[in-house]
């Protein structure tokens, strides 16, 4: 099939496309291509454009062909984890003495790297809340190269307005990243909103089933990717071939998994509004939740994850978490079972003192694709 191909669903694209049939044997799973280096025909005379796996390998190109056309991107690029993917990312687009304005809730990795790793390259950050286009607006300066979003964010699942920051990103000649890892290309596709980069951890909903760790970029036009495709190939942290394999593996069933983990989260964050020790629910699927109305408009569904704050503060909060027997305690998310967690204690320690420290009371859910009637008694006993 032609992989970029309009007339195709997104169900029938996640399947096929970069998934083309082995020409030589006729299998019709992509074969994981486990080599460093591939045979010339003369110097320079490249079988397919190949000659190193670390600048291209089948397998993964057959992932970075799949990614883009499910990203709506004209290039997508796979790398071996979300942060390495996000490290090429601020290093093709900024120099020492640019800034960037990061979201006041983001992801406590995505935090360290700008707080700990590009501040000491001289690369300077504003955190504001990107629910607000004002805000974000207010916090552009001359030095502004990249407005950085998360939607849903993590952990407090709060909703930017893509199409809005798009705007803001336009009037002031800067990028729009933005990190889709929660909502999936099948629940939301930033490029089509306005962004101009997409950044994913394939690690979590991509991957599926908590057995492989990677990250992608998708970009929306080739000057960029170009540019993402040089220094990826410069700093060299690729996705490796068997990686690569399980990650388009995943995708193809991504849809119904979706499907399952956003009927889940829904009932479980509508029952947790019930509950006389949960003091608030943060789930954009819920009517009462601030993004929700935004929410409804850019994605097709309100995904898996889930987080609420406990009465009785941060040992409480703990506690619950300790007593989940099939909620799995442990980092993460995405994959097909349940998982709980503390991100104060957890993801999100490195954001302590800073402006995106997470309430200590917060719980984090990403519900699996169990029986959702499992699911919420053991919430019901962990709560107690």
């Amino acid at each position: 099939m032609n992989d970029s191909h309009p007339t195709h669903s997104f169900e029938t694209v996640a399947i096929h496309a970069g998934n083309t049939a082995d020409p030589l044997t006729g299998a019709v799973v992509p074969p994981i291509h486990q080599v460093s280096t591939f045979k010339q025909d003369g110097v320079g005379g490249l079988r397919g454009g190949y000659e190193y796996s670390r600048s291209a390998n089948p397998t993964r190109t057959a992932l970075e062909e799949n990614l883009a056309a499910l990203e709506g991107g004209v290039r997508g690029l796979a790398f071996a984890s979300g942060l390495a993917a996000e490290d090429c990312l601020l290093r093709t687009l900024l120099a020492p003495g640019d800034h960037v304005v990061i979201p006041d809730d983001a992801y406590g990795g995505t935090f360290r790297l700008f707080a700990k790793v590009a501040a000491r390259w001289g690369v300077e950050f504003s955190v504001a809340h990107t629910s607000d286009p004002q805000a974000v607006r207010a916090a552009l300066t001359p030095r502004t190269r990249a407005i950085w979003v998360e939607t849903p964010s993590n952990p407090l699942l709060g909703i930017t307005d893509v199409p809005a920051l798009a705007e803001v990103a336009r009037e002031a000649g800067v990028r729009l990243v933005v990190d889709n890892t929660f909502a999936t290309p099948y629940l939301q596709q930033p490029l089509a909103l306005g962004a101009d980069v997409v950044v994913h951890s394939l690690t979590k909903y991509m991957g599926g089933h908590s057995d492989v760790v990677g990250g992608a970029l998708v970009a929306g036009d080739a000057t960029l990717a170009e540019e993402l495709a040089y220094h990826q190939n410069a700093m060299g942290a690729i996705a490796g071939p068997f990686d690569s394999w399980l990650v388009l593996r995943g995708i193809k069933t991504l849809a119904v998994r979706m499907d399952r983990h956003s009927d889940n989260a829904g009932r479980i964050a509508e029952a947790l509004t019930r509950h006389p020790r949960v003091t608030e629910v943060l789930y954009p699927g819920l009517p009462g939740h601030p993004g929700h109305e935004v929410a409804a408009k850019q994605m097709k569904r309100f995904g898996g994850m889930v987080s609420f704050r406990v009465a009785g503060g941060e040992e409480a909060a703990v506690a619950v978490c300790d007593r989940a027997k099939l909620f799995t305690l442990g980092e993460s998310l995405g994959g097909v079972e349940s998982l709980i967690e503390h991100p104060g204690r957890m993801t999100h320690a490195s954001t302590a003192g800073s402006a995106l420290e997470v309430p200590a009371d917060l719980v984090r859910l990403s519900v699996g694709i169990e029986n959702v009637d499992d699911l919420l008694a053991d919430l019901q006993q962990a709560l107690g």
